[in-house]
């Protein structure tokens, strides 16, 4: 571990194939602590296998990534729990209420019911969302899953959070909303963020720096 973290995520020479065909070639990018970065690209451009090499769903095979100074091959526990993340595709348990599919990601994550309780209340009355715990997900519509799902990610407060394009599928009014609220969670909890978009014109205005996937 490196004792003196000036970054959050540190990606150095990645490159990922599916067989034959690279997907990524030797990317390499930082990510400093409280910086909000915005990933672009279109789609197969390597977005979501970048977030896969990131949170190690993918191994990286060529290339190396540290979250907060812990190498992802040689400490991935610790690394990972440094890492909140929204995934593209909804991946609530939409027959389970609010606060069911919350208690059984800290459970995850090692939280004491009574510390999750407490995280629970104060991340969804952050978002607008403590009246519906005790609601099934499957009554919600999606923008308050995602804002569900932004609370699921801060439970075990991250260092780094990742947004693999969150606002699919979101009306406009939704969308606006949702950027507002992150840049809020930003300022407030001081946590870094990827977010990956194809078209990012509302996330310019709150973010830092652009890099472009291509």
């Amino acid at each position: 571990m490196n004792s003196q973290v000036e970054n959050s995520l540190d990606v150095n020479g990645v490159s990922h194939s599916f067989g034959s065909k690279r997907v990524i070639d030797q990317i390499s990018f930082a990510v400093g602590i409280g910086e909000f970065k915005v990933l672009l690209g279109p789609n197969g451009a390597g977005k979501s296998t970048l977030f896969s090499l990131i949170t190690r769903l993918y191994d990286t095979k060529k290339g190396s990534i540290s979250i907060k100074g812990n190498s992802l091959d040689k400490s991935s526990y610790l690394a990972l729990r440094h890492v909140g993340v929204v995934f593209q595709l909804p991946t609530l348990d939409l027959d389970l209420t609010v606060r069911q599919n919350l208690h059984y990601h800290a459970s995850l994550h090692g939280l004491k019911r009574s510390d999750a309780t407490q995280r629970m209340e104060i991340e969804l009355d952050r978002l607008n969302m403590a009246d519906r715990i005790d609601e099934r997900v499957r009554n919600l519509n999606g923008g308050h899953r995602r804002r569900v799902e932004i609370a699921r990610a801060l439970l075990h407060s991250p260092n780094l959070l990742l947004l693999d394009e969150p606002t699919t599928g979101l009306s406009p009014l939704y969308v606006d909303m949702f950027f507002e609220k992150i840049a809020e969670i930003r300022k407030s909890r001081g946590v870094s963020i990827i977010l990956a978009e194809q078209n990012a014109t509302t996330a310019l205005e709150v973010a830092d720096r652009v890099m472009v996937l291509s």
